[in-house]
């Protein structure tokens, strides 16, 4: 057996980013949330979001459409990462259910799965988000992800629980 020596820095967690109300609107207004909807993120979206390239077309809690560009979240071959499928599925699901659930509730994801159909290499893929039930704590969505021809790259399927908004 070889010992291995390689030597790692140790992992931390991100200091959490602290937006101003300048830039909360300005990212949100840049990632295509509609402003009657800005009340709903008092935090922004978080990092991820905007890293991934996500801009949405729609947000409502029965439809809700968004982009994600293949560059920047491919896999080591050029494919487009099955994981940035379940990140823009997910992301699409849960603002969904937020939405529905308003401003006194978010939405956390319980469970959630994707079929990766075929692969993406290049452009963008477009999601559409359609909601199953709409219930008073439980929130079922269909998500669909075709590439710029159309063609389905990824089905995924998402339940989320609405909870109340944390106050700290």
């Amino acid at each position: 057996m070889t010992e291995n020596n390689t030597q790692h820095a140790p992992v931390r967690a991100a200091a959490p980013t602290t937006l101003t109300a300048e830039e909360i609107k300005a990212q949100l207004t840049e990632s295509g949330i509609p402003e009657h909807l800005h009340p709903y993120f008092p935090r922004g979206l978080g990092e991820l979001i905007p890293a991934m390239g996500i801009k949405f077309q729609e947000l409502t809690a029965e439809r809700t459409v968004a982009t994600m560009p293949v560059a920047g979240n491919t896999q080591p071959i050029g494919l487009l990462h099955g994981g940035a499928n379940v990140v823009l599925a997910e992301t699409l699901g849960s603002l969904s259910a937020g939405v529905h659930g308003g401003e006194d509730l978010v939405a956390v994801g319980v469970d959630i799965n994707a079929t990766h159909v075929r692969p993406a290499v290049s452009g963008v893929v477009t999601a559409t988000c359609t909601a199953v039930k709409l219930g008073r704590t439980l929130c079922i969505h269909s998500i669909d992800i075709v590439d710029e021809r159309g063609r389905t790259t990824c089905t995924a399927r998402i339940t989320n629980m609405l909870i109340p908004r944390p106050t700290a």
